[in-house]
């Protein structure tokens, strides 16, 4: 049967003391809806349905992926916000109905709910809690068949103190909820039509109820204050943090790092504390990265080692580099094998061939720097025109002087010699010396400056 999703995200969230939706804010760096989108469409959903309703042009402007919007103008209940969504369903359609403020359920544990829906049965997540004050309670009979789902606020002394909480996310046929829906209502302490009653109107009519549970409690926790939404960035972080353990990847301390995006790392590699990784970014084997690094969108390649405090931004890097301490590789930065890039250096758009060195306080932009180059300290692309970009070519074997400016476009032949405190604005041919300095002269009896008293 074709799958549709329906994920609800109209509420205000008041305790977040925010004027952003709730939905909308992240955990890893991702809007929290979008961690149950992302879900959906792993699933091979047909379609997603999300039911907004406050800030709903901000959800609307900020989810990326392809889905139908429809709109609960008025907050009367999950079960009314389900309601807004049937026009888009098809009858036959499976259904499975999430939340934009519950985002760490696994995709797995969807499936679950998915494969056992039938047009007699729901599927149900259900969770076992210490304490389940807030959650909808499970009532079962003697033979443990769901019987009703009793909201807190309506339940008895005896109903509170069962343990399993409803989490509110199901699976059913569409003409199932369709049917169902229809006939609740809102003779409830919160005046509301509860998504929850329809459990008890089933049984009545001889569907069954099949329940499932998470493989772990928080898949099934939601947000409503930014205390919870940090308690759910820790435990995914937790998470991601285990897997890259298991693959075989040291971390100095699994509880001092971040991911915010896809991490492949691979195996012998390690990554000390306080490091983030951002968007899509691949390491290889016996990589090792040092404390306080920043790489987003990037390629780091076998046997590299990254100093701390590195900044890696849309780079690809070669095997068996060295970058760091306080490098920064801005977007477009492409290193080949056995290239060094040292202390507060900066490389941006530009290709450093294999065995090159940028070791020191050093800025390369727009360039093509050919193999076993070095380049000294303090050495300047001047790549901007105060209009447009220029680009620099320094061939193989090139040995740039520290303090040399190299005025763009400008070509410095392959084996050419720069002498330290050049600047070049014109090109230098293959295996000559070039350089430009001033004659040295001397004043005698210079009267050094003093300090006003």
């Amino acid at each position: 049967m074709p799958l549709k999703v329906v994920i609800l995200a109209a509420g205000k969230g008041t305790r977040m003391k925010s004027s952003m939706p709730k939905v909308l804010h992240r955990i890893a760096h991702k809007p929290m809806v979008e961690h149950v989108v992302d879900a959906a469409s792993s699933l091979g959903a047909q379609k997603t349905v999300l039911v907004v309703g406050h800030g709903a042009d901000q959800v609307r402007a900020t989810v990326t992926r392809e889905v139908d919007y429809v709109e609960q103008t008025e907050q009367l209940g999950t079960g009314h916000a389900v309601q807004q969504a049937l026009p888009l369903l098809d009858p036959d359609d499976t259904v499975l109905v999430a939340y934009g403020d519950v985002p760490l359920t696994k995709p797995e544990t969807f499936k679950q709910l998915i494969d056992d829906v039938t047009d007699s049965n729901i599927a149900l997540l259900t969770v076992i809690l210490n304490d389940p004050t807030g959650y909808g309670r499970i009532v079962r009979n003697a033979a443990g068949e769901v019987q009703a789902i009793v909201e807190q606020k309506d339940a008895s002394e005896e109903q509170l103190k069962i343990t399993e909480g409803n989490t509110g996310i199901l699976a059913a046929r569409a003409s199932a909820l369709n049917e169902l829906l229809g006939r609740i209502d809102n003779n409830n302490a919160q005046g509301e039509f509860y998504l929850t009653d329809i459990f008890e109107l089933a049984v009545s009519q001889g569907m069954t109820i099949t329940t499932h549970q998470p493989e772990h409690e928080w898949e099934t926790a939601g947000v409503n204050s930014r205390l919870q939404m940090a308690e759910l960035e820790r435990i995914y972080q937790l998470s991601q943090a285990d897997k890259l353990m298991t693959a075989g990847v040291t971390l100095r301390d699994p509880a001092r790092i971040d991911v915010r995006g896809n991490l492949t790392v691979g195996q012998d590699s390690i990554i000390d504390v306080n490091c983030v990784f951002e968007g899509d970014v691949t390491i290889g084997e016996n990589v090792s990265i040092g404390p306080n690094c920043s790489i987003s969108n990037a390629t780091i390649a076998d046997g590299t080692v990254i100093k701390a405090n590195t900044v890696i931004e849309e780079s690809s890097v070669g095997e068996s580099c060295t970058i760091g301490p306080f490098a920064r590789l801005r977007p477009g930065a492409e290193l080949a094998e056995q290239a060094h890039i040292g202390n507060f250096v900066e490389i941006k758009k530009s290709t450093i061939s294999k065995g090159s060195k940028v070791n020191h306080l050093s800025y390369v932009g727009d360039s093509t720097v050919g193999e076993n180059v070095n380049i000294g300290a303090g050495t300047i692309t001047c790549n901007y025109d105060g209009a447009n970009k220029h680009q620099t070519i320094i061939e193989d074997g090139v040995f740039i002087g520290s303090c040399t400016q190299l005025v763009a476009p400008v070509t410095v032949g392959k084996n050419a010699v720069i002498g330290a405190g050049s600047t070049i604005t014109r090109e230098v041919a293959a295996d000559q010396l070039a350089f430009t300095r001033a004659p040295l002269k001397t004043v005698e009896n210079w009267p050094r400056p003093k300090k006003n008293k």
